[in-house]
């Protein structure tokens, strides 16, 4: 792993604010690392407020989105609420639809098929709001591009609404509103919500109509910090503001479908990583192995009797997904070695009889053990069809699209992307993929980075410190939890890996200051001979609590040593 150590900040900066806040060097230097200077933003940082959040009437488009749902009540319209297969997607269905049924009995939900109808507005979704007399269609987490669509409602007399938070192409839609903060004649102060994020300022636009204040939206925030912490948006701004007290709401109250799916986690409490390895998975589960229709159903009920039933059969979803996702990634590793291909520069596998729902997360995986540019390519028809990943600094997407000449279609970002190409055209597509991305990436990227806050002691890892640090929580991108480096560190002699197939490794670091603290490295078992006979080694690691015979102690989550 490549260590990265962030560059020490302002000494200046850091000495006021550590005047102001009364507070310690290193806790100093992580806030202004973070961008937090001021005794005010410090407040807002640890207190996220809901009266912090910015009118939603900033965000263009959004008086007449509101002008056109307050039209629909008043007229008994049927309202079509439309979103993706995804987290995201199916979040902002659920929020939108339990919010519009408290105005409004005419709410359909539509979610499209993963597999038959693929990402975005599909036609068939049109067709299905004609055939049911919809005059409006509410769009979540998708349709910033879908021009054409939007037409053919049009002929259909179905008007649309898109909220949306991609990147819009030259042309937007021709709906009745576009809300989407990315458009670069937006002029909403906060860039980075979701999908669901947008949805939740559409209906506090429309809360303000109705005589509602932010206090009375509370409860559907939880579907809003599910939706930040799975589409990986930057924890900051609105946004943390939302995740801070949507985590608040998973925590203490939950909506009834939400609750009785967190019951089968066996966890007792959620932090914004709990979400997004814990309850992510489950949501995306139904999309992947069945339907989409599935998670909305069971984010939407309030019987608890039908939200059991809703939620036995997400989890028999996910345990399908887990088995289906293990055993694919078994297969492909094996598949790596028998083509004798460890040494490339990227990884492209492929096999007609793996599950198109799971080769995302299989890509995924396979990074975890080849950190490279990666491809899963599995039968869609007649075609073929891949997901792909990639790593940290290098856009797999630009890569993708130097090998265009042998692609049918593709989409995506920097990071992930997905495509279909004939099958006669794998092989000359592999090659000129490895090829590319050969000539192009950065070798030292092919080594997982570490980004390091700061150099501490362990004497310094005081309960106060700790305290402090829980605070900076909710954790995620643009705020990411503290990793710190302890150096000229020793085993106290009781060092051992531990674990199936003695994976990781637990010891008891000592300083020359005598300071001690328990750690574990989780699958650096390996490691174990760097640390034997008293040789000094640093770490790099984050602080955290450890519960054992009901006491609580402060621990070392190691995450690398050297």
């Amino acid at each position: 792993m490549r260590w990265s150590i962030k560059p020490k900040p302002d000494t200046t900066k850091v000495k006021l604010l550590q005047k102001a806040l009364n507070i310690d060097t290193a806790i100093a230097e992580l806030l202004v690392q973070r961008g937090i200077e001021t005794f005010d933003q410090a407040k807002h940082f640890f207190r996220p407020s809901l009266n912090n959040l910015h009118d939603p009437f900033l965000m263009k488009g959004m008086q007449q989105a509101v002008n056109r749902i307050e039209t629909a009540i008043q007229n008994n319209e049927s309202i079509l609420i439309y979103g993706d297969y995804d987290v995201d997607g199916t979040t902002s269905v659920a929020l939108m639809a339990s919010y519009l049924k408290t105005k409004t009995k005419h709410i359909t939900t539509y979610i499209p098929d993963r597999y038959a109808e693929g990402y975005g507005i599909s036609y068939k979704g049109i067709d299905f709001a004609s055939t049911h007399n919809i005059t409006l269609i509410i769009a979540l987490d998708c349709g910033i591009k879908a021009i054409d669509k939007v037409d053919y409602a049009a002929k259909k007399n179905i008007d649309f609404i898109i909220c949306d938070h991609h990147n819009p192409g030259n042309t937007v839609p021709d709906a009745i509103a576009v809300l989407d903060p990315k458009q670069t004649d937006c002029n909403y102060p906060y860039k980075e919500l979701c999908g669901c994020g947008v949805g939740f300022k559409l209906i506090q636009a429309l809360a303000t109509k109705h005589n509602q204040t932010i206090n009375d939206l509370i409860p559907y925030l939880d579907l809003v910090a599910t939706a930040i912490a799975a589409d990986i948006v930057p924890i900051t701004g609105e946004n943390r503001i939302l995740a801070y007290h949507g985590t608040k709401v998973i925590n203490t109250n939950p909506r009834t479908g939400m609750r009785v799916m967190l019951e089968q986690t066996k966890k007792t409490s959620f932090t914004i990583t709990d979400i997004v390895f814990t309850i992510a998975p489950r949501i995306n589960a139904a999309g992947r192995m069945k339907h989409g229709n599935h998670a909305v159903n069971l984010l939407v009920e309030t019987d608890e009797t039908t939200a059991y039933a809703h939620a036995k059969d997400i989890e028999a979803y996910n345990q399908e997904r887990k088995a289906t996702d293990k055993t694919t990634t078994i297969e492909a590793l094996q598949q790596i070695k028998d083509l004798n291909e460890q040494e490339k520069t990227t990884t492209v596998v492929y096999n007609e009889n793996w599950h198109k729902g799971v080769i995302g997360i299989v890509a995924s995986r396979l990074i975890e053990t080849y950190y490279r540019p990666t491809l899963v390519f599995t039968k869609s028809g007649d075609k073929l069809a891949a997901s792909a990943r990639s790593v940290k600094g290098f856009n797999v997407y630009d890569a993708i699209n130097a090998c265009a000449e042998h692609i049918e279609q593709f989409g995506g970002h920097k990071y992930a992307a997905g495509l279909t190409l004939r099958p006669e055209n794998y092989t000359a597509f592999k090659q000129k993929f490895e090829q590319v991305v050969n000539a192009t990436i950065d070798k030292k990227l092919l080594s997982p980075e570490i980004s390091i806050d700061s150099n501490i002691t362990l004497t310094s890892i005081t309960p106060k410190f700790h305290r402090i640090l829980k605070q900076f929580a909710p954790f995620g991108p643009g705020n990411m939890t503290p990793i710190f480096i302890a150096e000229q560190l020793q085993d106290t002699g009781y060092a051992k890996p531990v674990g199936e197939d003695d994976k990781h490794l637990k010891l008891t670091a000592t300083q020359h200051d005598g300071a001690n603290f328990s750690g574990i490295g989780f699958n650096l078992g390996n490691k174990i001979n760097l640390i034997k006979n008293k040789h000094y080694f640093s770490a790099a690691f984050s602080v955290e609590e450890n519960e054992w015979n009901n006491k609580i102690n402060l621990q070392l989550n190691l995450r690398d040593i050297k």
